[in-house]
Parts: C-alpha cells; sequence; structure tokens
C-alpha cells in the first residue's frame, strides 16, 4: 500500500505499466529462449521417462490457453519409456498446445495422442480449427513466422521454431499439415532406444546375516 493512498488516475496508469511489463515479459522470453539454443548453451538432461507423464504436465500448464476446448487424449497401451529431456519436450508440447488454444475457434476439440511408428514415438496435436495456410506448413517453423501474420494474438512466432530446435536436438522430427478431418495437425517422433536393464538386487542384509530370505 502506498501512503497516501493512489489516486483512480494514478491507480490506472500503474495498471497498465505492470500489464505492458507482462506484456514485455511474454515477448522477450522467446527471444531469449531461442538465443540460447541456437548458441548451443541447452544441454539436454536426458533420463528415462513415460510420455504420459511429459504430456500430463504439459495440459497442466496450458489449462489457461486451453479452457475454451474439449481436450481428449489417447494414448496407445503399453508405451514404453522415452530418453528425453522431460522440461523440453514438455515445453514443446506446451507451445503446440498453446498454438492450437490460441488459434483455433473457442469450443472446437484439441486431440493430443502419443504411439508407436517404427523405431519412434509419435505424438500428434491435433485440432479443429481453420487449418494451415496452404504452402505455409514448413514455413511456420521458421524464425518470426506467425500462421496468420494479422492476427490480433499477442506472439513473436517463435514458438514453432524453438519446438523444432528441440526436437533437432533430440535427433526426432516435427512437422505440420492439415488433418483429413479438417484443422491443423501437429507431429513430432522421437527415437526410441532400449532402456539399461535393471540391476537385480541382492537382500543384502539379511545375506550377510545368514537369515533366509
Amino acid at each position: 500500500l502506498t501512503h497516501p493512498p493512489l489516486s483512480a488516475a494514478q491507480r490506472e496508469v500503474s495498471q497498465a505499466i505492470s500489464e505492458e511489463a507482462q506484456r514485455l515479459g511474454v515477448l522477450a522470453d522467446p527471444l531469449l529462449d531461442m538465443a540460447r539454443i541456437q548458441s548451443g548453451d541447452v544441454k539436454l538432461r536426458l533420463a528415462w521417462i513415460p510420455i504420459e507423464e511429459v504430456i500430463g504436465s504439459a495440459l497442466k500448464s496450458a489449462e489457461s490457453v486451453l479452457a475454451a476446448h474439449p481436450i481428449e487424449v489417447a494414448l496407445a497401451p503399453g508405451l514404453p519409456l522415452v530418453q528425453l529431456d522431460a522440461t523440453l519436450i514438455e515445453r514443446v508440447l506446451y507451445n503446440l498446445l498453446e498454438n492450437a488454444g490460441k488459434y483455433t475457434p473457442a469450443g472446437s476439440a484439441i486431440r493430443v495422442s502419443a504411439g508407436i511408428e517404427g523405431d519412434n514415438l509419435r505424438v500428434d496435436v491435433v485440432d479443429r480449427g481453420p487449418g494451415l495456410p496452404a504452402g505455409k506448413e514448413e514455413a511456420i517453423f521458421d524464425k518470426f513466422t506467425r500462421g496468420d501474420p494479422e492476427s490480433a494474438t499477442p506472439g513473436v512466432g517463435l514458438g514453432l521454431a524453438i519446438s523444432r530446435a528441440i526436437i533437432d536436438a533430440h535427433r526426432g522430427r516435427i512437422w505440420a499439415q492439415n488433418d483429413d478431418a479438417g484443422g491443423a495437425r501437429f507431429s513430432f517422433t522421437l527415437p526410441m532406444r532400449t532402456p539399461p536393464a535393471v540391476p537385480d538386487i541382492e537382500p543384502a542384509a539379511d545375506a550377510a546375516a545368514g537369515r533366509p530370505t
């Protein structure tokens, strides 16, 4: 609280400054992230993680931008652990979900699915919006490119470029296309490797004491 209290006009100016600072932060963060990725400053912290866990975290993080959309999740049974940087892959999923939530009409469904495709894990984020502009399926992954250049939705067009850099670092692939049922489909794959064997654990204390196990 200030003493004396702010006048109505002062409160309005203060609120405007706060909102502008937040807006600039939203715009600046992707620029800093892209700079770190391109400089090689981002090191992958790989671990064997269930993709279901990463998808769940991304959906929770994107709750606010997905509030106006029904969400469908379809995961193939028995998905194996995947070696990935959970924080960065969650960022990719968040970017794809945010993109779908911001650029598709309220009420349109968004579907997240995961399954096995050959030697890769494949994840898809599909919306039922207007789809991608013809010929832009690859260009939208370029820096500072937006699907709708005239959109009033805030952003600097780096989310998809950052996502591609992250997937490339994982030796995967990311692409976009118009879905046969309407809307846009964003997909990425991650290579599946064999998890390290879990060593048998001997009941050392019982064995040392000569007790039967």
